[in-house]
């Protein structure tokens, strides 16, 4: 039995996929956590279906699947959506305007918008894969708004570096840094480690 204080079983990370492009992130972000030992609480939006179904093959039900725990967003009474609900983080991969704006005001309207703004209450990190390009004043203002507020802000951005060979290394590298961020060692290609300055020369110059 677990003493007093102590919180058992696996450390919590709540996932949120919202109905941005880039689902394939919160999907393999799903998989990543269970390798690492991380119990998963996913949250999908209605959007965030649709979206599933347009970039891959596979039903929401399928990506539901590959988590430990799911709720449904208008459950607002689930778990996540209490501050005595301990986890260790939450994610949101991908992050749509609409949801970010929801997460900077506190004007939540579901439970994934609800699990966030419990997560930054509880000073806890709140990762956010912001997709949307190009952007405007009001987008940059609001990504302000909820860097001031304590939500770290992860645009899903290529590592080139690493010359990925597949989307699967792109999307493979940026889950490697969101979980860098919550301190777990996961592989990906690594600046200094599997990759150094100046370990390829390119075409000489005359």
């Amino acid at each position: 039995m677990a003493g007093r204080g102590e919180n058992p079983g696996k450390p919590r990370v709540v996932v949120g996929i919202s109905g941005a492009s880039g689902v394939a992130y919160g999907i393999r972000l799903l998989e990543a956590l269970k390798e690492v030992g991380a119990e998963s609480h996913l949250v999908i939006t209605k959007p965030g279906e649709m979206t599933i179904g347009y970039e891959t093959k596979l039903t929401p039900k399928a990506v539901a699947a590959k988590a430990d725990h799911v709720y449904a967003v208008g459950d607002i009474g689930a778990p996540p959506a209490s501050g005595s609900f301990r986890t260790q983080a939450m994610i949101v991969a991908p992050c749509s305007v609409r949801t970010m704006s929801e997460i900077a005001t506190g004007v939540t309207t579901n439970l994934l918008t609800r699990a966030a703004d419990v997560t930054l209450k509880e000073r806890r990190p709140l990762i956010l894969l912001v997709r949307e390009s190009p952007l405007h004043l009001g987008h940059l203002r609001t990504l302000v708004q909820l860097a001031e507020i304590g939500a770290i802000i992860l645009p899903p951005v290529p590592a080139f570096y690493a010359e990925p060979q597949s989307m699967s290394d792109l999307v493979d590298q940026m889950v490697g840094r969101m979980l860098d961020l919550l301190g777990y060692i996961w592989p990906m290609r690594r600046w200094g480690e599997d990759l150094s300055k100046g370990r390829r020369k390119g075409p000489r110059r005359e």
